[in-house]
């Protein structure tokens, strides 16, 4: 089996597959004769030990691997390559799975809390939560969802829209503002009359707390990049004049040069 992998040493990279048809035969032994499978044993024994001599497959491979320390992605052998992108891609497929198994479980955990479970609404907390349930649990009536799912959506919304921002994502950072907006329409329509505005109000004031961690590090000021000019401008002025030439001395013949004639 071909390997396009570049030497090591300047010599040919041998297959692993041609290892044991490299090595030379091995030598009678008597004492090999009478056991089944000692003479492919000792071979086996004599191909390991001569592949990670120097010029050997596995030397070389092991060359490989010390060098890619200090090499870039191009200058990597390809079996190296190959190994990173499974490696990598089966870790990516491990954390999806169980990011869903997770999700999947924060769900029904959330979906066993009943949507109306908040008592009469008093705290803090109850005053802001309590009309979320009642909202939810309203319009479920007229949805093929059950209200206890709406409200395990609402909290895992909020809890993602924080985290997320906390880290930076624009993504999670649009849904807090999305989450904390329609929190706040829910509890103005379902919050008693007479205390409407106190409940929403201090809604608004327990967002704005947790928008500190989900906003962390975002700025309202304009970010200017003062890069120098790719050309620099020098004005200059140029006078351009024209000298005459010089006239030759033969061609001196003007007025002023001709004089009468001595005798």
């Amino acid at each position: 089996m071909p390997n396009n992998d570049t030497p090591v040493n300047g010599q040919e990279n041998p297959s692993f597959l041609d290892v044991l048809n490299q090595l030379p035969p091995v030598p009678p032994a008597p004492e090999l004769d009478g056991k089944p499978g000692a003479r492919r044993l000792a071979r086996l024994r004599a191909a390991w030990k001569e592949s990670w001599e120097e010029g050997g497959f596995l030397y070389q491979r092991w060359e490989e691997v010390f060098q890619a320390r200090h090499a870039s992605w191009h200058e990597v052998a390809n079996w190296i390559k190959a190994a990173a992108l499974f490696g990598g891609l089966s870790l990516i497929v491990l954390m999806l799975d169980a990011a869903g198994d997770i999700a999947s479980a924060t769900l029904k955990g959330l979906s066993t809390v009943p949507a109306t479970g908040a008592g009469d609404g008093s705290g803090l907390w109850g005053t802001v939560d309590h009309p979320v349930r009642v909202f939810l649990a309203d319009q479920a009536a007229h949805l093929s969802v059950a209200p206890a799912a709406l409200y395990a959506f609402w909290q895992l919304t909020g809890l993602l829209g924080l985290v997320g921002g906390f880290f930076g994502s624009a993504g999670a950072r649009i849904a807090w503002l999305l989450f904390g907006i329609g929190s706040l329409a829910m509890i103005w329509s379902a919050a008693p009359a007479g205390g409407r505005a106190a409940a929403t109000g201090l809604a608004a004031l327990m967002w704005a707390l947790a928008s500190m961690f989900a906003l962390r590090g975002l700025t309202l000021r304009p970010i200017v990049h003062n890069h120098p000019p790719q050309y620099q401008f020098n004005p200059a002025l140029h006078l351009h004049a024209t000298i005459p030439a010089p006239t030759p001395a033969g061609d001196d013949l003007g007025p002023d040069n001709i004089h009468p004639l001595q005798r």
